[in-house]
């Protein structure tokens, strides 16, 4: 199940060198790319302000 960034994203930047697929591209707020999120779980982890989940 691909994952998903919420509003509550401050575009910091650490969740997408953790992207093994990149998978995350810049935006407001940044965006996952469903097709290519391997559900990893790797930005998840790095997010300081806890904007991303499951779908």
């Amino acid at each position: 199940m691909p994952h998903v960034i919420s509003d509550e994203c401050v575009a910091c930047g650490a969740c997408m060198p953790e992207c093994p697929v990149e998978a995350i591209s810049e935006g407001e707020p940044y965006v996952i790319d469903a097709d290519l999120c391997t559900d990893c779980g790797a930005c998840v982890e790095v997010c300081p302000t806890e904007a991303i989940s499951q779908i």
